[in-house]
């Protein structure tokens, strides 16, 4: 049997015969040689063509119309399958269509074909490091150097495989050490030339969710999804977002579905169980507190807060459920730092600034609690919230005038009767004649006391001045001037009695007072 073959696909010829005869010599040679003839025909005919539509996808190329030119190439592989430069043009042209595993088929296989071809070694080392795969790029570019040791584009490869590699190593630190901006930052150097490398994405992706960055992230995540429904790491940053920004239920999905794609996917294994375990506690307490079971809520919420300190969102919701129990229980101190917890992890949260200016209000902290509500304000212009404003504004004015309930002693409720004695009581307690043989500043201090007294029972026993008082108007638009009056005739009016009055010593220490 003779057979021969070509290059190009399909050419072959082979031929049986008899046993070798000497009388049929000159026909069998005769046959032979049309046989080897049509042979070469064919694979030049073939060889031609294939070039034919090599030069038409070359044009569309250089045209930038890389789907043509893909078409050609593919045609002149059909005709000669075994030319590595067709293979060559080929994955550049895939290169450019962003089609990168595919052109490293093809750049593989042209430097198969041919082991020197070494436009083949860079694409495939190109290739490979769009895909992120430094190391085998850097092999790649290596055997390019060692056909040409001067080739500026190998040498200039080379350095940026290398520096991946670099980047890498330095993100890998960072992750360690919980530096995401810093990953971040190393994986948009390593992307500029390994742009289509899934594995490098993933992790910026996953690193801007911890920093709760999640519309970046998940726009990331959302492409590779769309060219890779089952990508398990993709599914899991999904999650990781929605479980931040404390959509747990939804979270819990996803990681599931990357669980399913993935089973020994550990990442998403581990916040399956926290986010199941976040939203479990974070309900117990809420129930407890629905219950009046304050105590328990309080230690419900604070559990919830050491299961997971990465998320950001749902634990500062945890921080003002459990400053609105500390409220509850008087915890008002705690109740305020918790606030303050809540706003560091999320500035926007409107709740937590309302909780915290009110528990300000209840610890008179007056200014502290316009700031709040002057924030709220900015941000929701509610008629409740200007409302809660213009109160505060009228306490913290209010604040900075003389306390007289304080003065006095008494409530700010307090009826017509407990106004009488607290007065009594204060103004025989800080009556000068009481102090006359202290030193000068003491008198001169209870003077001044003596005199707030009289100012505080002149106001709260007036019920026009004590409703203009108790609404924070100023008293002096009433042409009600505090500093005009006598301290020592509202004394002799509250008293009353003919003749004066005095305070005689019974014994050391010891007063009583006498009227005359």
């Amino acid at each position: 049997m003779l057979k021969f073959s070509c290059t190009c696909q399909k050419v072959s010829i082979t031929y049986s015969h008899a046993p070798f005869s000497p009388h049929r010599h000159s026909s069998w040679t005769s046959v032979l040689n049309l046989h080897l003839t049509l042979f070469l025909s064919i694979c030049s005919l073939l060889h031609r063509e294939a070039e034919g539509f090599k030069e038409q996808g070359n044009a569309f190329y250089i045209k930038k119309d890389y789907a043509e030119a893909f078409n050609y190439y593919t045609k002149a592989i059909d005709m000669c399958p075994k030319n590595a430069s067709y293979y060559g043009n080929r994955a550049a042209t895939l290169m450019m269509l962003c089609r990168y595993r595919e052109a490293l088929e093809d750049s593989q296989q042209a430097v198969r074909l041919d082991n020197t071809f070494m436009k083949g070694h860079l694409r495939e080392g190109k290739c490979h490091l769009s895909l992120g795969n430094a190391m085998a790029a850097s092999r790649c570019f290596q055997r390019v150097l060692e056909l040409d040791p001067d080739n500026s584009q190998a040498q200039q490869e080379l350095k940026n495989a290398e520096s991946i590699l670099e980047y890498e190593r330095m993100a890998e630190i960072g992750f360690e050490k919980r530096d995401f901006r810093m990953v971040v930052f190393c994986m948009d150097r390593a992307l500029e030339p390994a742009s289509a490398c899934h594995r490098f994405k993933i992790l910026k992706a996953e690193c801007l969710a911890l920093l709760g960055r999640y519309p970046e992230a998940q726009s990331v995540a959302s492409d590779i999804l769309r060219m890779d429904s089952t990508n398990a790491d993709a599914l899991y940053v999904r999650g990781l977002c929605l479980y931040y920004e404390d959509c747990i239920d939804k979270a819990v999905q996803f990681f599931v579905q990357a669980l399913r794609m993935a089973p020994d996917h550990d990442k998403a294994r581990l916040a399956c169980r926290n986010a199941k375990a976040l939203k479990a506690k974070k309900e117990e307490g809420n129930k407890a507190f629905k219950e009046g079971n304050f105590e328990a809520a309080y230690d419900l919420y604070s559990e919830a807060l050491t299961i997971d300190p990465n998320n950001i969102k749902t634990n500062a919701k945890l921080y003002c459920n459990r400053a609105t129990v500390g409220s509850k229980l008087k915890k008002l101190e705690q109740a305020i730092e918790d606030c303050t917890k809540a706003i560091k992890l999320d500035e926007t949260y409107i709740k937590a600034y309302l909780r915290r200016a009110q528990c300000y209000m209840d610890t008179e902290q007056y200014e502290e609690a316009v700031r709040d509500y002057e924030k709220v304000y900015q941000t929701e212009k509610t008629k409740e919230h200007k409302h809660l404003l213009k109160n505060a504004q009228l306490e913290l004015k209010k604040s900075k005038r003389k306390d007289y309930y304080k003065v006095l002693g008494v409530e700010k409720n307090a009826t017509e009767d407990e106004i009488k004695k607290a007065y009594r009581k204060r103004a025989l307690l800080h009556h000068p004649d009481r102090h006359s043989g202290a030193s000068p500043e003491v008198q001169k201090e209870e003077e001044k006391k003596f005199k707030e007294v009289g100012e505080a029972f002149s106001v709260l026993s007036d019920p026009k001045k004590k409703s203009r008082y108790d609404s924070g108007q100023d008293l002096e638009d009433d042409g009600m001037n505090m500093g005009d009056f006598d301290a020592n005739n509202i004394f002799k009016a509250f008293f009353g009695g003919p003749g004066g009055f005095s305070f005689e010593a019974s014994g050391p220490g010891n007063f009583f007072f006498q009227f005359g």
